[in-house]
């Protein structure tokens, strides 16, 4: 008995990692999807809440309401002023829906001031069920 609770513990991580390599979802992008994005006077106010607490940690949140997703991109907190926040892609594909981001730092003519800010960015698309990636 002994001997098979110790096989069983060796085999498990091998299963675990077969079970993740079988689960990886497919890339193959089917579609851009259409997003805007949503100036900070415009998010819905229970996210505002939401982004308040949690903007000063990398953020990652999804939101519906009303037919619509906002997904919610964040990179903590920043030294100095002058950061921003691109939506490099935003496309479909099977299984999910891939958000592709970067952050930006502080333009070489801008001014810069040593104040802690936390850049982040809302999208807002039709709503879906689909699983959001972020990248």
């Amino acid at each position: 008995m002994k001997k098979m609770a110790i096989l069983l513990m060796l085999m498990f991580p091998v299963l675990w990692l077969m079970g993740c390599q079988a689960g990886k979802l497919d890339e193959k992008k089917l579609r851009d999807v259409e997003f805007t994005v949503v100036e900070k006077d415009e998010i819905p106010e229970t996210l505002q809440e939401e982004i308040k607490d949690a903007k000063s940690e990398v953020m990652k949140m999804i939101y519906g309401e009303k037919g619509y997703l906002y997904v919610v991109r964040g990179y903590g907190t920043q030294d100095t002023t002058g950061y921003s926040i691109e939506v490099n892609e935003c496309y479909e594909t099977e299984n999910a829906i891939y958000v592709r981001t970067s952050l930006l730092g502080p333009g070489k003519e801008e001014k810069i001031l040593n104040k802690k800010t936390c850049p982040y960015v809302v999208i807002k698309m039709e709503y879906t069920d689909k699983q959001i990636i972020y990248d």
